[in-house]
């Protein structure tokens, strides 16, 4: 398998990343988001430390592209970050450096067979592991409306009329089957104008995250991080909307408060943020890295 990319695969604020990181000669990685391998691949040039590092992913397209790496001693995990997590604690694995991309990687967005995005037309499946059994089109044609406007106001970050608006009119035109008929319906009901944004994206990103119950993966993989560094290793986490980042900024500001209990040092005051960081990559645009040490 190539080195190279995957083509239109950018690693999102990869320069920025490598600073905060500091990855050292010898040190041990996980990336517990690894994708097409973009941060891993950098980082491990580096460190030179493939046997004691391991890439997770829980879509198997990217890790197919992983395959060169795992010649070369990196431990692949087909597994979520949360169960990856979870495993590695009861190994007694602890790490130099950790991190965690929470976006949607380019070629899943970019694949209309995968579901994500509504600018390729394909099934609405938005599973990131295609082992698991609920798809989007199970959300959106067998939820209740006030299910579905729960999770459009809840995820989608929609007032919750529009939210209750648009669960009504996807219930009204059941079933749905594809991303083009659920984006066109939602754009041709839409009051008022709009330019940039689509009018389907905050309920499309709604559905992803229920798929695959991102939110409250986040949320319980945060306390483990600190468990899985060893003293003086750096984690870095990129999120790219305010709902995983609200997790993320919260966790590090508990870690400053505890003073002496503290387990991390936050080093990012404030996030690197791709819109400064990272201005060719389009795709960083909204993304922000935040980064800690333990102590």
């Amino acid at each position: 398998m190539s080195k190279e990319h995957p083509p239109h695969h950018i690693p999102v604020l990869l320069d920025p990343t490598l600073r905060a990181l500091s990855p050292a000669k010898g040190e041990s990685y996980l990336d517990l988001t690894a994708g097409f391998g973009g941060h891993a691949r950098a980082v491990l040039e580096i460190t030179g430390n493939y046997t004691d590092s391991v890439l997770v992913d829980r879509d198997d397209y990217a890790l197919q592209h992983l395959s060169d790496l795992s010649d070369n001693g990196v431990r692949l995990m087909h597994s979520d970050f949360l169960s990856a997590a979870r495993q590695l604690l009861e190994e007694g694995k602890t790490f130099g450096l950790i991190l965690i991309d929470l976006g949607v990687s380019s070629p899943q967005l970019d694949q209309g067979e995968r579901g994500f995005s509504f600018t390729h037309n394909g099934p609405l499946d938005m599973r990131m592991d295609r082992r698991q059994p609920t798809t989007a089109a199970d959300i959106v044609n067998t939820y209740s409306v006030k299910e579905l406007a729960q999770i459009i106001h809840d995820y989608g970050e929609e007032p919750y009329m529009q939210a209750l608006r648009l669960a009504e009119l996807i219930a009204d035109h059941r079933p749905l089957q594809d991303t083009e008929t659920l984006a066109t319906l939602i754009a041709a009901n839409h009051r008022g104008r709009w330019k940039r944004t689509h009018p389907a994206t905050r309920t499309f990103q709604a559905l992803r995250i229920a798929v695959n119950d991102e939110l409250r993966q986040i949320e319980q993989l945060l306390p483990l991080l600190p468990k899985l560094l060893h003293s003086g290793g750096r984690v870095g986490v990129i999120s790219f909307h305010s709902l995983e980042d609200r997790l993320v900024k919260r966790f590090m500001k508990e870690q400053t408060a505890s003073g002496l209990e503290a387990e991390l040092t936050v080093l990012t005051k404030k996030p690197l943020s791709g819109a400064t960081e990272d201005v060719h990559n389009p795709r960083s645009r909204s993304a922000q890295l935040r980064v800690a040490v333990k102590k």
